[in-house]
């Protein structure tokens, strides 16, 4: 055997050279907004209505915000006839019953925030303790029903339970105590405000948390178990942490809207023997705009509450953002 045949049986063909991959540092190309369009346009046509109606009822009546600043006359032309700056936001700012009614939304609101927002997680911490699914879905139904009520169903029982002759007045005759007319009183309602509030959301907020609860491992709690940790230490350690961004986030919306006191209910409620604590922005609006005809002085007002509005809901999300790590944006 030659020594060339020998060098060539013994020895192999060298592998194939590696393929060069990528670097680290380099990503995929991203697809144009034309491309996505063109390979998910039925997706994106499902969210054409949406966009048309905040387009045409949330952002273009943001252009008539411009008669706060002009002089607007029924009849005339929209965007108003004159110039006038800042003559209605002095008007505001000056007169004592706009800051009357500004301290009505203020204090509404703070009751509604402080009863109708932690009592829905109340509520559905105590749901997901039973364990008999028959009773758990007959208090899930009814607790929330009343939110399936209209707005006019709900001040129209109110009226009824608060009259004179209603079941409340019975029950206080029987107690030897004088009929009361509740919804003439002004230091009654925001008691009877806030209650029906509470009695028509609560059961409706639960929702979300409940949907929350089922996303929490089981496994946490057979730990919290096992380091010997009771009921009420497993609710306080692993549910209540485990619910707490969907808390958060609602929180924040809540705060976003506090000016924005129920005004369908206020307005079917009151009258003008309980305007002292009964009288909000958003009725006060109705009455200057509406029944005075006073556009422009409305439409100031109108703006202060918008921008607390959104001065509210940023600080919310930057405090929330700051402190646990959840926020909206």
């Amino acid at each position: 055997m030659s020594t060339t045949e020998t060098i060539s049986q013994g020895t192999r063909e060298p592998p194939p050279p590696p393929r060069p991959r990528p670097r680290s540092g380099t990503r995929a190309p991203r697809r144009t907004w034309r491309q996505a369009l063109r390979r998910d346009w039925q997706l994106y046509s499902l969210a054409l209505l949406p966009l048309l109606f905040f387009l045409i009822f949330r952002y273009l009546p943001m252009i008539g915000n411009v008669i706060a600043f002009r002089k607007f006359e029924p009849g005339g032309s929209i965007f108003g006839e004159e110039w006038v700056g800042l003559r209605y936001v002095r008007m505001f700012l000056d007169d004592p019953t706009f800051w009357t009614v500004f301290t009505n939304t203020l204090t509404l609101g703070g009751l509604t925030l402080l009863f109708c927002f932690p009592l829905p997680i109340v509520l559905a911490l105590l749901l997901n303790e039973i364990r008999t699914r028959k009773l758990k879905r007959f208090l899930q139904s009814v607790s929330y029903l009343p939110h399936f009520l209209s707005i006019v169903i709900v001040a129209g029982i109110v009226m009824q339970m608060t009259a004179i002759d209603g079941p409340i007045n019975q029950m206080l005759k029987l107690v030897g105590q004088e009929p009361t007319p509740f919804l003439q009183k002004p230091e009654w309602f925001r008691t009877i405000f806030v209650s029906s509030e509470m009695w028509q959301t609560v059961g409706w907020g639960t929702i979300l948390y409940l949907a929350a609860l089922t996303t929490i491992d089981d496994q946490l709690y057979e730990a919290a178990r096992i380091d010997g940790a009771n009921r009420w230490r497993q609710i306080w350690h692993v549910t209540l942490p485990g619910i707490r961004p969907t808390a958060i986030t609602l929180l924040i919306l809540n705060i976003g809207t506090f000016m924005a006191v129920g005004f369908e209910k206020v307005l079917l409620l009151y009258n003008p023997l309980t305007y002292p604590t009964a009288d909000v922005i958003s009725t006060y609006l109705y009455r200057m705009g509406v029944e005075s005809s006073n556009m422009s002085y409305a439409a100031a007002i109108g703006l202060f509450e918008a921008l607390i509005g959104v001065v509210l809901i940023g600080s919310a999300n930057l405090i929330s953002r700051r402190t646990v790590g959840t926020s909206l944006w």
